[in-house]
């Protein structure tokens, strides 16, 4: 089915010009915690990028996931600076000290990141990420790595038209349990934003909720809610996609496209026409700047969801 949606995408998009050499595109996998499952994400995340002539992507996977604090990393070193993003499908033990630095330096003098739904829990106690993600998730399901807790910073919200910092009201991660909701465009000048209707139906995913951290230099491109009486409903309006600056670097945090731990292909959350869209238009703006990629005729409606 993915295979069919990604064909169908190549034929919605305009050709490669000689101005559009494709971008350069690191995909970071590897581990997950206990909830989620990479070796089917990964590859789904894989085909959406490669539907689209405007990227060429190399896949760096880490070493397995370990059972003890401290596992060692140092066989992982990638040279981030080959390429132009670098989208994390990833939550596992931290890099090496000098690939972290790296990275950093990486990102803070321009490199673009992307980082997806299971990449919002990784790395609690990296105060960089934390920083470049504005606001992440749990973090604790790795030996040794602490939750994300009050301490980590306040929680975002949209409230009476414009972002607010909540740091006041209790309540650390948590989610709705996966269902079609409603997303709102908080954005509709942003490049990555600008074409999509004010709000749409994604399919049978989880509304990501009470993140926390730095939340500095956010800006919240789509929100979506879940009422007080539904289980772990907040009843605010949670970011759900967000662009964050990081020195020079740009990055974008989108909560979406959960696959379980025992989950197995087609995934309704990731084959949705919007997560798709949203990845390949994220990317090329991370990497860019910019945004040339158009928005299909089969893109959700706020009445329907749009499944390839």
């Amino acid at each position: 089915m993915l295979r069919c949606a990604a064909a169908a995408l190549v034929a919605a998009l305009p050709a490669l010009t000689a101005a559009q050499t494709p971008i350069k595109v690191l995909l970071i996998t590897g581990q997950s915690n206990r909830y989620h499952n990479w070796e089917v994400s990964s590859p789904i995340v894989k085909r959406w990028l490669e539907a689209s002539p405007r990227f060429a992507v190399t896949l760096a996977t880490t070493p397995p996931k370990g059972t003890t604090p401290n596992q060692d990393m140092s066989a992982f070193a990638p040279r981030f600076s080959d390429y132009q993003a670098v989208v994390l499908d990833y939550e596992g033990f931290e890099f090496a000290p000098p690939i972290k630095q790296a990275f950093v330096d990486y990102v803070r003098n321009g490199g673009g990141l992307v980082v997806l739904h299971a990449a919002d829990n990784a790395f609690p106690g990296w105060p960089e990420y934390n920083e470049m993600i504005g606001v992440g998730g749990w973090g604790g399901f790795t030996p040794g790595y602490s939750n994300r807790t009050e301490a980590a910073g306040p929680k975002i919200r949209w409230r009476d038209g414009g972002l607010v910092l909540d740091s006041t009201t209790p309540g650390t991660a948590q989610h709705p349990s996966p269902h079609d909701f409603l997303i709102t465009n908080r954005a509709p000048a942003h490049p990555i934003m600008k074409g999509l209707p004010p709000a749409w139906l994604h399919a049978n995913d989880e509304i990501y909720s009470n993140l926390r951290g730095p939340a500095k230099n956010v800006t919240i491109l789509a929100t979506a809610t879940a009422p007080t009486s539904v289980t772990n409903g907040t009843g605010e309006h949670e970011p759900i996609l967000m662009a964050i600056s990081y020195g020079k670097g740009r990055v974008f945090h989108d909560t979406l496209g959960h696959v379980g731990a025992t989950q197995k292909e087609p995934i309704l959350a990731m084959n949705s026409v919007d997560y798709g869209v949203l990845l390949q238009r994220g990317t090329e703006w991370a990497a860019t700047g910019s945004v040339t990629i158009p928005v299909p005729a089969d893109f959700p409606t706020a009445e329907k969801t749009s499944i390839r």
